[in-house]
This record gives C-alpha cells, structure tokens and sequence, in this order.
C-alpha cells in the first residue's frame, strides 16, 4: 500500500492519532501522537500525549496531594486548563474516545475513586491545555502533510508507553514506510 493510499484511507475522528511527519518545524509538536478526542463540523480537540511538563498533578491540584504523576502538555491552546483522559469506565459524564479509553468525567468522583482505591492512579493522565482546529483546519494541515493519521490506538499505549518512545513507536505500527520514518534523525544534519 502507498503512502498516499494509506493517509487518504484514514481519516481523523474521535479515537484516532495524529502523528506529526517526522520533519514538522513546529516546535509545539514536533514528533507528537495527539490524541483527538473529539473531530466535527465545529473543529476538533486532541491532546499530545508524549509531552510530559516538569509538574506535578500533587503540585497544582489541592485536592490530589497523593498524586504524584507527572502532567502533560496537551498542546499550545489555554495552557491554564487542566484535562484527563482515563481508563476508569465507570466515571460519570466521561466521553467514551474508543479502545477502553475515555475523556473527562465528574472530578469529584474520580477523586473519591482514587482515594478509595477504586480507580488506579496510573489509569489516568493530566494535560495542561490541549491542542485545537476551527473548521476545516485539521484538513487543510492534513493536504500539507503536517500529520498523519493512524487508527493503531491501544489504552497501553497511552498509558504504558515511554513518552520518549511514543512517536516512534506509533509510528512503527503502521509498518512500511512509517516503519523508516520512525527512525529518521531529529535533525538531519546528524545524519
């Protein structure tokens, strides 16, 4: 299969990647998974998924003192906002994303779950902010070839995978050609 087959083949939606091509001069997402948790007629709304931030939930969260993971960059889009994405399904008002993973939810439940041990602290994941299209913008990235587009979601990669890895590791399960750009240089100068 080509690669133009390929990226023309999936398209972005809610559950799916959106991988930055390996050379994207965009410093807020050079080598990103983004997870889009939502992709409509009004835009779409995803989180970078392998940019962790040097705080802590514990660190900016009163009510989660016990909580000492690390919190992500969710993209460049209202910094100041603090979202998850999660495998607790029993979490009222989440959105289901697909692949036993979810986005959002009542807060005060999940924080009564992980303080009853109900949910497992390493099921969730905190994002300063988010990255986010207008109408037809993701498109219009999409026919530059900004991203591409992959539908190979798990919840362990979410949650499991060395951020550091991630991209590459995303990148590798579409197999061919995505295969050798995983191990492009990040500056080819390098090379």
């Amino acid at each position: 299969m080509d690669f133009f087959h390929y990226r023309n083949k999936i398209q972005p939606q809610r559950g799916t990647l959106l991988l930055s091509e390996p050379y994207l001069a965009d410093p807020n997402f050079e080598r990103t998974a983004i997870l889009l948790t939502e992709h409509n007629e009004e835009g779409s709304v995803g989180f970078i998924l392998n940019k962790p931030s040097d705080s802590r939930v514990s660190e900016v969260m009163d009510t989660m003192k016990d909580f000492d993971s690390r919190i992500f960059i969710g993209g460049p889009v209202q910094q100041d906002t603090l979202h998850f994405i999660h495998r607790v399904p029993i979490l009222e008002d989440a959105i289901e994303i697909g692949n036993s993973l979810f986005w959002g939810g009542d807060f005060e439940q999940l924080t009564s779950l992980i303080e009853t041990h109900q949910a497992n602290v390493l099921d969730i994941k905190f994002f300063l902010g988010y990255s986010g299209w207008s109408p037809g913008q993701l498109e219009e990235e999409l026919k530059m070839d900004s991203w591409i587009v992959s539908d190979q979601v798990s919840d362990a990669l979410v949650f499991e995978t060395n951020p550091e890895l991630m991209w590459k590791e995303a990148m590798r399960s579409l197999g061919g050609r995505f295969s050798v750009y995983s191990n492009y240089p990040e500056d080819p100068r390098m090379n």
